[in-house]
C-alpha cells in the first residue's frame, strides 16, 4: 500500500471509524480479498466501485462481522477488534442493506423491524414499529405511500427496497454510526434515488458516515466524499473528492472509456432499417382505459417513468398475451431472487434450462428414455458457450448458483433468454446490479440481436439506458403518458412525461 494513489489519509485519527489494515480472505482458492486496507470516517461517504466479483461483497461481509479475514486487523474508534462478529458489528453501529434484500417476505413490516431492533418489545411494540418506521420512511422517501403495516410479500420491489433502507438508518438502542448501502438505488426509479442520496448528506452532516457501493457510477460521483476502487479482491485506487468522475471511476476500474450515444444512434438505424418489412408486435392492454403497445420487429422497446408505476405488470400482460397467442416469448425477471433463479440448482441448470425445454417443445430431443430426453453434453455446451460471451465469473458452472454474485447471476438469466428460441424477449430492470463493463456488453448483445430480428420490451430505472431503445412509452398511475422516439428521449423528456396524466 505504498502507491500514493491509493493513500486514504484524509481526516484526523480521531475521526476513524474503523479501519482495516492488510485484510485478506479466501474462499477455496479463490482469493477474494488480498491486502485491503482502508479507513472510514465519520460523516463520509464512501463510494465503492468495481465489476462484479471484484469483492465488493466480501469486503462488506467482513465489515458486518459475517466473514472473519485470514489475514490482516480490524480497529473500531482507534481500538483493535480481536473478536468480531455480526453483534460486534451491530454494537459498534454498523448497519447494512443488503443488494439482494433480507426482509421475511411472510411477515409485515413491523414484524420485520423487530428482526433488526430486538429492542422493539413489550405491548405496544407492533405500534412503536409502524410509528418509526413512518417517520423514517418519511424523512428519506417524503411522499412514499407506505403506511408501515404492510405485508413485506404484498409490496414491489421497489417499496421492499425502501423499507430495507429506511430500517438500517433507524434508531431503537444502538447507535447508528455507519450505513453499508449495497447497490440501494437498484430498484428505485431516477426521483426515489434522488431523495435517498439526498439524505446520506443530511445524514452525514450529523456524523453518519455511508458506504455507497453501486454500479450507477453518476450516483457515486454526485455523492462520495472518497470512491475505493477494487478490482479481483484489492484496491485498485482511492479517488479523492477533487478526481472523482465518471470517467475516472471507469478508468480505474480498467475499463475504456469511449463514446457510446453514436454507437447507440447507429445501431438503432440500422434497427430500424432492418425491421421496416419485418411485421410488428401489438397489444392492447389495461382495464376501463386502455392503452396500446407496438413493437416493430427487431427493435427495443422501453418502458419509463418513476417506478411503480405500471411498467412491471405491462411486461407479464405482454407476457399472459404472447403465450396465449404461441408467440415465442422469453422473460428476464426483475427480482431474480423471488422470480429468477432456481436457488438448489447449479449455474449451468439456471442457465441451459429454458434452452431443453425448447428442445423438447420443438421435439429435438431424443426419446423414449428419460435418459435421452437431455443431451448433456449439448447442454453443457451452451452453458459453456454463454459463459464465455456474457463473462459469467466467480464460480464452476457446476457450483450453486447462489455462489455468484447478484451481478453474475443477472447473467445467468439474460443468457438464459438469449439461449432460448424467443423472438420476443421482455426484460424487468435486466441490469439491476450489474457492473458497468458487463451492462456495455450486454446493450451491444441487445443491438446485435435485434439486427437479427428479436424484438426486445425493455423496462428500466436508469434513464441513461433509453438512450439503446428505438422508442420508449413513459408510464404513470398504470397507464401511458407519451411515447417518445429515440431522438426526442432526453432527460427532461422523460422527467415531464413521468408526471403527466396517463391517457388511452
Amino acid at each position: 500500500m505504498n502507491d500514493p494513489a491509493v493513500s486514504n489519509a484524509t481526516s484526523p485519527d480521531a475521526d476513524v471509524l474503523i479501519r482495516l489494515a492488510g485484510i485478506s480472505k479466501t474462499f477455496g482458492r479463490v482469493k477474494a480479498l488480498s491486502n485491503v486496507s482502508f479507513d472510514f470516517h465519520a460523516g463520509e461517504c464512501v463510494g465503492i466501485a468495481g465489476h462484479n466479483g471484484a469483492g465488493k461483497s466480501t469486503l462488506m461481509a467482513v465489515l458486518t462481522g459475517v466473514f472473519t479475514p485470514e489475514e490482516g486487523t480490524l480497529a473500531i474508534d482507534g481500538r483493535a477488534v480481536s473478536h468480531y462478529d455480526p453483534n460486534a458489528a451491530r454494537a459498534a453501529g454498523v448497519r447494512c442493506v443488503f443488494q439482494e434484500l433480507s426482509l421475511c417476505a411472510n411477515l409485515g413490516v413491523a414484524e420485520n423491524m423487530t428482526i433488526v431492533h430486538p429492542g422493539l418489545r413489550g405491548g405496544d411494540w407492533r405500534k412503536r414499529a409502524t410509528r418509526l418506521m413512518r417517520e423514517q420512511l418519511d424523512a428519506i422517501f417524503p411522499g412514499h405511500g407506505l403506511k408501515g403495516h404492510e405485508l413485506i410479500g404484498d409490496l414491489t420491489l421497489t417499496q421492499r427496497q425502501m423499507v430495507e433502507i429506511a430500517r438500517a438508518f433507524t434508531v431503537t438502542g444502538d447507535p447508528v454510526k455507519l450505513v453499508i448501502l449495497d447497490e440501494p438505488t437498484s430498484s428505485l426509479d431516477a426521483h426515489t434515488a434522488q431523495q435517498l442520496l439526498a439524505y446520506i448528506r443530511r445524514a452525514g452532516e450529523r456524523g453518519i458516515a455511508t458506504i455507497l457501493i453501486s454500479h450507477m457510477l453518476g450516483e457515486i460521483a454526485e455523492a462520495a466524499h472518497r470512491v475505493l476502487v477494487m478490482r479481483d479482491g484489492r484496491v485498485a485506487a482511492v479517488l479523492p473528492r477533487e478526481s472523482i468522475t465518471h470517467d475516472a471511476i471507469i478508468r480505474a476500474m480498467g475499463q475504456h472509456v469511449d463514446v457510446e450515444p453514436d454507437a447507440a444512434a447507429a445501431a438503432q438505424g440500422a434497427r430500424s432499417a432492418a425491421a421496416q418489412d419485418a411485421g410488428a408486435y401489438s397489444w392492447a392492454l389495461g382495464g376501463q382505459r386502455q392503452w396500446r403497445i407496438e413493437a416493430p420487429h427487431g427493435e427495443v422497446i422501453g418502458l419509463a417513468g418513476l417506478a411503480g408505476q405500471g411498467q412491471s405488470e405491462a411486461l407479464l400482460s405482454i407476457y399472459e398475451a404472447a403465450t396465449k397467442s404461441h408467440e415465442r416469448v422469453a422473460f428476464v425477471a426483475g427480482d431474480r431472487a423471488r422470480d429468477g433463479v432456481f436457488p438448489l440448482w447449479s449455474i449451468a441448470q439456471n442457465l441451459d434450462i429454458r434452452w431443453l425445454l425448447d428442445r423438447m417443445k420443438n421435439g429435438t430431443a431424443r426419446r423414449p428414455s428419460l435418459a435421452n430426453v437431455i443431451d448433456r453434453r449439448a447442454a453443457q455446451d451452451v452453458a459453456d458457450a454463454w459463459r464465455e460471451r456474457i463473462g459469467i465469473r466467480g464460480a464452476p458452472m457446476k457450483a450453486n448458483i447462489l455462489s455468484l454474485s447478484g451481478g453474475n447471476q443477472q447473467k445467468v438469466l439474460f443468457a438464459r433468454a438469449l439461449a432460448s428460441d424467443a423472438k420476443l424477449i421482455l426484460m424487468d430492470d435486466p441490469t439491476r446490479g450489474v457492473d458497468i463493463g458487463t451492462k456495455r456488453d450486454i446493450y451491444q448483445l441487445v443491438r446485435n440481436e435485434a439486427a437479427r430480428g428479436r424484438t426486445f420490451i425493455w423496462y428500466t430505472t436508469e434513464n441513461d439506458e433509453f438512450a439503446y431503445c428505438d422508442r420508449t412509452y413513459v408510464f404513470r398511475a398504470g397507464g401511458i403518458t407519451r411515447m417518445l422516439l429515440s431522438h426526442e428521449c432526453d432527460e427532461q423528456s422523460l422527467l415531464a412525461a413521468s408526471f403527466e396524466e396517463a391517457h388511452a
